[in-house]
């Protein structure tokens, strides 16, 4: 979400970090998109990259799923929709056909509490555990 700020010059680096994070539909965590990015910048150190997701996800060029109990996964879609994370593998999917405003209240307050946005998360299990979990199934 922007902070109010104007965006910053976009450097070579950011410019990288955004165009493979808005190639993917895996919302990858810091660290895997830095494995990424390593391809085409074999310089770049972690500490550029978290950096400069911060300074992506504070300008509202991406978005940063802060998930409970697990790595801040980042998301190339800016756009309101919702996720699915899978309790299995961890894996975080969007689920852009859900109209997340069918959830919100009518009233701007519920006790007490100004409600400036929400956060919708699914659980569930992805077919790849799926098909693992019926696997292991069969072998015991």
């Amino acid at each position: 979400m922007p902070t109010g700020k104007s965006i910053r010059r976009n450097t070579p680096q950011r410019k990288i970090l955004l165009e493979e994070l808005c190639s993917l539909n895996t919302h990858p965590t810091a660290s895997e998109l830095y494995e990424i990015v390593r391809k085409r910048l074999p310089r770049i150190s972690l500490g550029t990259v978290y950096r400069n997701l911060e300074v992506l996800h504070e300008d509202g060029q991406i978005g940063k799923l802060e998930l409970n109990g697990h790595e801040a996964r980042f998301d190339g879609m800016v756009q309101p929709h919702c996720h699915a994370r899978c309790t299995g593998c961890g894996k975080v999917r969007d689920l852009p056909e859900i109209d997340p405003r069918k959830f919100e209240s009518a009233s701007a307050e519920i006790n007490g509490f100004l409600i400036q946005g929400f956060k919708l998360e699914y659980f569930g299990t992805c077919p790849e555990c799926r098909l693992h979990s019926a696997d292991c199934l069969k072998e015991n």
